[in-house]
């Protein structure tokens, strides 16, 4: 894999940006959902059963969005420091395309199969 130009970078820490802000208004809405439910509100065993599904559903969206930002911050503070696209790992370029499609990822992809392998 190549290096990325400063034309690549500068893309890809705009995209990073944005998907910055789609995650903290993500996380900003679902802040009431994720909200314990009143198990002493008026409502039937079902409705209550219900909510608490949605509570709970609600919570584990919440930690993929709050894991993610945290991804891109990372990604955003590796770019200040000039070692954005280099794989945490072996520490070769992870590539435009890779990033491109997850600008926040620190693994080129045989890295991150490997890791998924090994769980």
């Amino acid at each position: 894999m190549e290096a990325l130009t400063q034309r690549q970078l500068a893309e890809l820490q705009q995209d990073l940006i944005g998907l910055q802000g789609e995650l903290l208004a993500l996380l900003d809405m679902s802040s009431e959902s994720s909200r314990p439910v009143e198990l002493d509100q008026p409502i039937g065993r079902l409705s209550r059963m219900d909510a608490l599904q949605q509570q709970h559903m609600a919570k584990a969206n919440r930690q993929g969005h709050e894991q993610r930002l945290r991804l891109v911050e990372n990604a955003l503070g590796a770019i200040r420091n000039d070692r954005y696209g280099e794989c945490r790992s072996c520490e070769e370029p992870v590539g435009y395309p890779r990033l491109k499609a997850r600008p926040e990822t620190p693994f080129c992809l045989a890295c991150q199969e490997e890791r998924e392998e090994a769980r």
